[in-house]
């Protein structure tokens, strides 16, 4: 998974030609560490099909906020500079969920 940052973030992210999962993730949200192996493990799977990037939003706040990502963990899926599909919250964010959203969107 590429690590993504402010200063990053526009042209990994927001000028990608093709779809991005990015995982805004907290170094004090239990539940996206939980889930950080599990997400290694699907960018393992799905890497080679849909470019995925990680988001320290505790390094990188103003970022997260003007990405209007609210609550952790926080899964958002970006096409052509756009959010398209976004999932949030502990209860929405298990293996699965994060899963069928990389499934929604790969080639």
């Amino acid at each position: 998974m590429l690590e993504v940052d402010k200063d990053n973030f526009e042209a990994e992210v927001l000028q990608a030609s093709e779809a991005v999962l990015v995982d805004f993730w907290g170094e004090k949200c239990e539940p996206c560490k939980a889930l950080m192996p599990d997400v290694h493990r699907l960018a393992e799977k799905y890497g080679d099909q849909l470019k995925m990037c990680k988001l320290n939003t505790s390094e990188n706040r103003r970022l997260a906020i003007s990405q209007k990502v609210l609550g952790l963990p926080t899964f958002v899926v970006y096409k052509a500079g756009e959010k398209v599909k976004e999932i949030s919250g502990a209860e929405n964010c298990s293996p699965d969920s994060v899963e069928a959203l990389i499934k929604e969107f790969i080639k």
